[in-house]
């Protein structure tokens, strides 16, 4: 078998367009444009003013059946696709999460595609971008220093000292904090620290910790901020962040960012994070690269702004939402849809011979290690044992009434046989096409016959509707999820989560929707668990609040919020050749 181009070599090869031109081909001139050197800008929302009455494009999610630690291949699908239609002579467009570069230097790499089908530049893309993470970053350590440093103040000040600074005691309970420090690195040693040692005036020792930056409410209101122009978008982030929950006082009372008075400076840090950044893929479509959130604790998907400019300056808009249909999918459709008032028209659903084996009670995947020859030779009876998760994932997209479109990946070592199995299950189980796709090796050519079959199904009527009504109770919600998508028999609350889940409802925020917290490796709650489990209890071990957000998230299990380094990380490879570029990113 010949030996392959890396991702980065394939990219570097490239003949990239200015960013202007890629820009106009959905009728956005330079006026609408931030730039950022020759091959990226932002997109000013201003532009909404001018195309928002123009009539809105498809609007298709790329989702995928539960993955193995290695992905399958549902950014690589979502670029190949929008190749794919463009191919076919469609005016079409992406919209992709900016990834954290905690991933992109530890085991997994970058994300942007992969092959043929990519988003370019790829170094660009996985390495700062234009630097909206890092504004989010500051910002969010902004809350957690005023935090501090206001609990340190109210230690050693009066009521009376306080009013005459124009103050109100806040009494912030710190064993009752919701919000930890953030940084856009893999590190596990900052797990659970210590902050303020020294005494005096080094500060009020206490415990805390750090997340990764993606895993910030912060990133998750980017994501979920709408609005017609830019003012619009500036007002509803405002409003967002001052209702953010950070915490309680020692009287129960649940304080925001609007109390600790720092939602004003979290919006100045956050103001130019608004406009969607523009970059393009290997063959020259416009790809919208916006927002992170953690498709683990958060909603998993990119930005509704990104969606509103692409959807009217295209045909198609083709977007992706983070691990499985039970994840990522079903967050997209119950809040993200629910805030934007979208109605997605098509769902394309990735598999792959490799997943199926896996839940069929393959040999373990792990990340950095070869694949064992189970997953890279013909089993056609281990496949067949898999593909209860493939007819899962089929009817989970069917229970809220939409078009499915089986995306077959296709790996050189997946046989004929093989690829025929995937396809017959998925008809049989009720998708409307199964098409093998090998975009991979042949970019927009190698999609064609996928976006045929996509453009089709976006053109059948549907009867999407939400999975439940916000009305409910925060209980009735989680499980409602829990059965009807996680087939599980029972849910089971710990006194925490039974105690947090009453003050939630006090307070007043029971109209939440829910954002399921829990592994991406299982429709359920436990990795161990392949396939199709049903008939098992989900325990419920701690619930919060993402208020300025706009979900109450259960916790399911055991869930890290800052990912450790492997012994054999990403950044090991990655360095600067003699020319100055960029080497190892994969």
């Amino acid at each position: 078998m010949s030996q392959f181009p890396s991702d980065l070599e394939v990219a570097r090869g490239a003949k990239l367009a200015p960013i202007e031109e890629v820009a106009a081909k959905i009728g956005l001139g330079s006026d609408d444009l931030i730039p950022f050197g020759r091959t990226k800008a932002k997109v000013h929302l201003d532009v909404l003013k001018r195309i928002g009455s123009r009539a809105r494009g498809k609007y298709i999610d790329v989702t995928a059946i539960t993955p193995t630690p290695l992905g399958e291949g549902k950014t690589t699908t979502t670029v190949g696709l929008v190749q794919g239609l463009g191919t076919i002579g469609k005016n079409a467009v992406a919209c992709i999460r900016q990834p954290s570069m905690g991933p992109t230097f530890g085991i997994k790499g970058g994300a942007a595609g992969g092959g043929q089908s990519q988003v370019v530049p790829m170094d660009e893309f996985n390495l700062h971008l234009t630097g909206d993470i890092h504004a989010i970053t500051t910002a969010h350590n902004l809350v957690a220093a005023a935090i501090d440093a206001r609990w340190y103040h109210e230690t050693r000040m009066s009521d009376e000292g306080l009013k005459k600074i124009g103050l109100e005691r806040l009494g912030i309970d710190v064993f009752n904090l919701q919000w930890n420090r953030v940084l856009d690195v893999n590190d596990r040693a900052l797990r659970n620290v210590i902050v303020g040692l020294g005494g005096g005036d080094e500060g009020r020792p206490r415990e805390t910790g750090f997340d990764i930056s993606v895993a910030s409410e912060l990133m998750a209101i980017l994501a979920l901020v709408d609005g017609s122009d830019f003012a619009s978008a500036l007002r509803n982030l405002r409003e967002r962040v001052s209702r953010v929950v950070f915490g309680i006082s020692k009287s129960d009372k649940p304080l925001t960012l609007e109390d600790l008075g720092v939602a004003g400076a979290v919006t100045v840090l956050m103001r130019d994070s608004l406009h969607p950044n523009l970059m393009q893929t290997l063959e020259g479509q416009p790809a919208f690269v916006h927002a992170g959130p953690f498709a683990n604790i958060a909603h998993g998907n990119s930005s509704i702004l990104a969606d509103r400019v692409a959807l009217h300056s295209a045909e198609f808009v083709v977007t992706e939402s983070g691990f499985g249909a039970d994840m990522g999918m079903e967050k997209f459709l119950d809040i993200k849809c629910r805030t934007s008032g979208l109605k997605p028209d098509c769902v394309v659903l990735v598999a792959t011979v490799r997943a199926l084996k896996t839940h069929g009670g393959g040999p373990r995947v792990v990340l950095g290690r070869p694949l064992d020859k189970a997953y890279t030779e013909e089993n056609l009876a281990l496949l067949q044992a898999g593909m209860p998760n493939l007819i899962a994932h089929i009817s989970t997209v069917k229970r809220f009434g939409l078009p499915v479109v089986v995306a077959i990946n296709s790996f050189p070592t997946d046989t004929g046989a093989e690829i025929n199995a995937i396809r017959e299950a998925a008809l049989e189980a009720g998708a409307d096409a199964a098409v093998r796709a090998d975009h991979w090796a042949q970019g927009g050519a190698g999609a064609a016959e996928l976006a045929e079959a996509v453009v089709e199904a976006s053109e059948k009527p549907n009867e999407f509707s939400y999975l439940y009504p916000l009305n409910m109770g925060i209980r009735q919600k989680i499980e409602i999820i829990a059965r009807d998508i996680y087939g599980a028999g029972e849910v089971e609350y710990s006194p925490v989560a039974s105690k947090q889940i009453e003050g939630f409802e006090k307070a007043g925020f029971g109209y939440l929707p829910i954002c399921m917290a829990k592994t991406h490796l299982s429709i359920s709650h436990d990795p161990n668990l392949k396939g199709a489990p049903t008939g098992f209890t989900i325990p419920v071990r701690e619930v919060r609040a993402s208020v300025g957000a706009g979900f109450i998230y259960p916790i399911l299990g055991e869930m890290r919020t800052m990912p450790g380094l492997g012994s054999n990380p990403a950044y090991l490879r990655v360095d600067i050749d003699e020319n100055g570029d960029v080497i190892g990113l994969f």
